[in-house]
């Protein structure tokens, strides 16, 4: 049975607390993307790079908890009637719609500013972030493919905007595997949901409150998208491994690289294939192994564009 109240079983939480948690900083761990451009160009730790680089971390960290508060007070009714989003602080009738709203734009003003303060590049980026979440939040979510390719540009734009906040030169490789990557993650989420919800079945622990654009994918098409996905993303990859291999350097750091690159994406598509990776930050934080690869990754490949 589902209700369009809040429920009351929620334990309270005051409005300054409610407001933090319905900007989701946990999320905030998929801005680390935006330390990337400048990593791959060897600069990130120069201190003109680096700078400019934690100030778009702030601004997209701003910018997204506005798109979460907007979505949340358009989606408040439906999130009313799903097992977990009812939780969430304004489903839940602890922050006010209201509130939400004022909190989202000033916190959309804030980073706009902050961003166009930094560059215009990267103002243009987070603009077009802006706008790319609105219109999925409010037009496009329910429309299969096109919210799928919204939801990895979403990934894609946090990839670039360190190099657009300091005027790095972004290479082909890095957009190439960038959006694949981006692409791979995000049909990975739906490929979750969607298994998901086919296992608990319409009357399960949904309640039938399935996804409207999941209607127009079944598990075999989205294990299709991610796998190609994943097939771009490692062979481009490889391929951008070797072209930054070209940097002096006294060992092949960028092409050991490629060892830990590829497992860690294959460790990532056993959680797809679980359907246990429906919030991509989570899965990766709460997987040991994968977090090694990471790190492994991020050592070989940042010594070889450093040219160490």
């Amino acid at each position: 049975m589902t209700s369009t109240t809040p429920d009351q079983s929620i334990k309270d939480r005051s409005t300054p607390v409610a407001l933090i948690a319905a900007m989701r900083p946990r999320q905030w761990a998929k801005n680390v993307l935006v330390f990337a451009a400048p990593l791959a160009a060897g600069q990130l730790f120069d201190v003109d790079v680096l700078l400019p680089s934690i100030g778009a971390f702030v601004a997209f960290c701003l910018i997204s908890s506005a798109t979460y508060l907007i979505n949340d007070a358009r989606d408040v009714e439906a999130d009313r009637n799903h097992p977990k989003k009812r939780a969430r602080p304004i489903a839940a009738g602890h922050l006010s719609v209201t509130v939400a709203v004022i909190a989202a734009a000033v916190l959309a003003v804030a980073a706009l500013a902050l961003s166009f303060a930094i560059s215009l590049a990267l103002g243009g980026v987070v603009t077009a972030y802006a706008v790319f979440t609105l219109a999925y939040s409010m037009f496009l979510k329910h429309e299969p493919v096109i919210e799928l390719a919204l939801l990895a540009m979403g990934f894609l734009l946090r990839a670039i905007a360190g190099g657009a906040a300091s005027g790095l030169p972004i290479s082909e490789w890095f957009l190439i595997v960038a959006g694949f990557g981006s692409l791979f993650m995000a049909a990975g989420k739906r490929y979750s949901e969607l298994d998901r919800f086919v296992r608990d079945g319409s009357g399960g622990a949904d309640g039938g409150n399935q996804r409207k654009s999941l209607d127009g994918y079944t598990l075999g098409y989205l294990r299709f998208v991610w796998g190609v996905a994943a097939a771009v993303t490692i062979t481009s990859y490889c391929l951008w491994a070797f072209d930054v291999a070209e940097t002096p350097s006294s060992f092949p750091w960028a092409q050991w690289s490629v060892l830990p690159f590829v497992l860690a994406l294959l460790r990532y598509g056993v959680s797809v294939d679980r359907g246990s990776a429906e919030a991509p930050e989570d899965t990766a934080l709460g997987d040991r192994v994968l977090l090694f690869l990471g790190l492994a990754w991020l050592v070989l490949f940042g010594l070889g564009a450093l040219g160490v």
